[in-house]
């Protein structure tokens, strides 16, 4: 997969967050009311910041973060569709770069992400 750092991704993003990514990125000083947004269900997800998601360097064209990244992050343009199941997410401009190797490779941690997501996201509820 060939990132073109086109920002597409980084576009009003909606990327779920575990609790490891929120650990991760705190750990190098960031604050979680800063990049975190917790909605009504528990889930956390990235914060936008003028269209973008906080981590994104719109001038450098970049993620600010890259080596902490949320593991979201690491693994797309690979996605989960609640209608297609593990595919590639047509609003990437590189989606034809992905093979069917990283495909399935991608598929398999989004699926594990997501159930880890989902267990965190009820033990909020839980806790509310």
């Amino acid at each position: 997969m060939h990132c073109l750092r086109c920002g597409v991704c980084c576009t009003e993003t909606e990327m779920l967050l575990s609790n490891k990514d929120i650990e991760r990125l705190e750990k190098k000083g960031y604050d979680r009311n800063f990049f975190v947004r917790f909605d009504s269900e528990g889930y956390a997800t990235l914060r936008n910041h003028r269209g973008y998601c906080v981590f994104y360097d719109t001038e450098k064209r970049r993620c600010k973060v890259r080596a902490q990244r949320p593991s979201g992050c690491r693994v797309y343009p690979v996605i989960y569709d609640e209608n297609k199941g593990i595919t590639v997410d047509t609003i990437c401009p590189s989606r034809n770069s992905v093979t069917d190797k990283q495909k399935a490779k991608r598929g398999a941690k989004v699926l594990k992400l997501l159930k880890t997501i989902d267990a965190e996201a009820k033990q909020r509820r839980k806790h509310k």
